[in-house]
């Protein structure tokens, strides 16, 4: 779905597809339930949107949200929303005092979602780390001391 996706709408080619791949598969091999998740939206049996909370630097860089899609065809009707809330919901649970994405300036869907469970824009920066030049946008979402967004 990313690889598709982010061709066609960014044009981003192999080497996208080749990282998130690597980096899926690599964080596949190291899952733990303790503290890390993976919600998936499906539609009968299709895979229709996906979100991945990453704790395997949690205690030192917060968090990692990670590969947060939902396809053309199902945007728009809350899929993301609930896969986002979800992950967010388990960082909570676990007690993650810092949660962080990385994504790109272009994606205001995303990051409407994203605000609205209390991520911030800390960082912004032109970068290739996609395969292409984005401004590449870090959020953050911290924890106050009762556990909620702050």
């Amino acid at each position: 779905m990313h690889a598709v996706y982010y061709a066609r709408k960014w044009g981003f080619g192999l080497y996208f597809e080749r990282k998130v791949a690597r980096e899926m598969a690599e964080f596949l091999g190291r899952f733990d339930a303790a503290k890390d998740g993976v919600w998936l939206g499906v539609d009968g049996d299709k895979v229709v949107g996906s979100v991945f909370i990453d704790g395997v630097d949690a205690d030192t860089k917060g968090a990692h949200l990670r590969w947060y899609i939902v396809s053309d065809d199902c945007r728009g009707r809350g899929i993301g929303k609930v896969l986002l809330r979800n992950a967010m919901d388990f960082c909570r649970r676990v007690g993650y005092r810092s949660v962080y994405l990385w994504t790109f300036a272009g994606l205001d869907a995303a990051r409407h979602l994203y605000e609205s469970q209390g991520f911030s824009l800390a960082e912004e920066r032109e970068d290739r780390t996609w395969g292409e030049p984005v401004k590449e946008q870090k959020f953050i979402w911290k924890a106050d001391s009762a556990g909620t967004a702050g």
